[in-house]
């Protein structure tokens, strides 16, 4: 499982959408793509795919140079861009279906990856038809037809995107499961959801790589240096003071959350917790704002 691109650059005209992009994943994991409206995500995701041919450079998945071969490249590929519409009169069963057949997959095996996928997916019922669904229903009928042929690597154009928190989580922890076994890569502006699934990120503007790391390390190396504590009551004058006591610089305090601003180190990071607790019962211990959104705001704003 592998994808690689090479000094991939689009261009239409005077107008650059993708500029000499390079990267390469291998193995089981999950990349995420990010960057603003008009970054070049889509772009990127359709050559990648062989819905557009770029302007200079070579792509190829598995070690198959789309371009050239885009049949065998793409046969062990599911992908989903720009989240196309299924026929509206088809059902659920027979959307699924028409979508193995195009594939090449005999329905005994489309059926056993529909039950596969149901409960996981919340699909809906087999017999409604696509006109009649939510779009976050149909959204889990495309994503479901992504995966019956089931591919090596799975590649989706914001997945997410205006769908409610609800179906967001169904995503989110069906990519966690799909990771362990499959190369996903998924563009999105949706931070929250690329921090907890992705092993490793790109950020993309302007069609320019800025950065690509392991999640890891570039959260770390962005780590906010405030901790946010949800005691069990409404914090009062007598935590507050507690608090004050030990030296901490409060930042903020509101009902029953305060947030403290320390150096970072880890040890101090969990002292702070040990006393928390002694002062009142604590529900949540967090930190105060996205490691990956402070990483975010300030690779792109360099730009």
């Amino acid at each position: 499982m592998e994808i690689s691109m090479v000094n991939v650059s689009k261009k239409y005209r005077n107008f650059t959408a993708l500029d000499n992009v390079s990267f390469n994943f291998s193995g089981k994991r999950a990349i995420g793509y990010l960057g603003p409206n008009g970054a070049g995500k889509t772009t990127t995701l359709k050559i990648m795919t062989n819905l557009l041919r770029p302007s200079q450079g070579t792509v190829e998945l598995n070690g198959i140079n789309v371009n050239k071969n885009p049949k065998k490249a793409l046969e062990s590929v599911g992908s989903m861009i720009e989240t196309p519409v299924p026929y509206p009169y088809f059902t659920v069963k027979e959307s699924l279906e028409f979508i193995g057949e195009l594939r090449g997959i005999d329905k005994r095996t489309v059926d056993g990856k529909i039950d596969e996928y149901f409960d996981a997916l919340k699909l809906p019922p087999l017999k409604n038809r696509i006109g009649s669904l939510s779009k976050g229903q149909r959204q889990r009928v495309v994503f479901a037809s992504v995966l019956v042929s089931d591919p090596d690597i799975v590649i989706l154009d914001e997945p997410t995107s205006g769908l409610d928190p609800f179906e967001r989580k169904i995503f989110r922890d069906f990519i966690l499961k799909l990771k362990k076994d499959k190369l996903v890569f998924f563009s999105s502006h949706i931070l929250s959801e690329v921090s907890e699934t992705c092993d490793d990120v790109i950020f993309l503007n302007h069609g320019k790589v800025l950065k690509i790391g392991n999640m890891g390390e570039i959260t770390r190396s962005f780590n906010t240096n405030a901790v946010k504590i949800e005691f069990v009551k409404n914090v009062d004058n007598d935590i507050l003071s507690r608090l004050r006591e030990l030296k901490y610089d409060i930042m903020d305090s509101s009902g029953r959350t305060v947030t403290i601003n320390y150096s970072g180190d880890e040890q101090e990071r969990a002292q702070i917790l040990i006393n928390a607790i002694k002062i009142c019962p604590v529900i949540s211990y967090t930190s105060a704002g996205s490691d990956l959104e402070k990483a975010y705001i300030s690779i792109l704003g360099e730009k």
